[in-house]
């Protein structure tokens, strides 16, 4: 297959590959490591052939790794770089508004009662909570975030 690329479709395939390489990495099942090499060998073979269409000045060769990367001081000004920490971000907060409150709600109904509730009755019983909990970390972050340790364990 040959796909005729402006140059501006090929830094922005560049990015696309990089970002979705960069979120199969954070996959640590035993059984997705394959296909996070897969994607880290695609990534490096789409990166060599860009170094050589005109995006040198962004490509290098990691010894290390054995593969092409987007240097370090290029990818910080990229926009797959922005969308990556941005999705960390969100999904970190995310899933801690969840986890929190899905923890309300055991403590509330009681676990066997949790159990038993499908992932969208969760939702829809916790929505108050997480909202709750996305506001507070809108304005604070985890500054009112405190970890109490049960009596006897610390």
């Amino acid at each position: 297959m040959h796909l005729r690329l402006s140059d501006q479709e090929l830094a922005t395939l560049v990015e696309m590959v990089c970002l979705a390489s960069n979120v199969a990495s954070w996959n640590q099942k035993e059984s997705a490591d394959v296909q996070v090499a897969a994607f880290e060998a695609l990534e490096s073979k789409i990166l060599e052939r860009a170094g050589h269409a005109g995006l040198a000045s962004w490509i290098e060769f990691n010894e290390e790794n054995q593969r092409f990367q987007v240097k370090p001081e290029v990818e910080e000004g990229l926009f797959y770089h922005e969308c990556y920490d941005e999705f960390r971000n969100e999904s970190f907060w995310d899933e801690l508004a969840i986890r929190l409150s899905d923890r309300d709600l055991v403590r509330a109904i009681g676990l066997q009662a949790w159990e038993k509730l499908t992932e969208e009755k969760r939702r829809a019983r916790t929505a108050a909570w997480e909202k709750r909990y996305w506001e507070e970390f809108s304005k604070h972050g985890v500054d009112h975030v405190v970890v109490v340790t049960p009596p006897g364990e610390g």
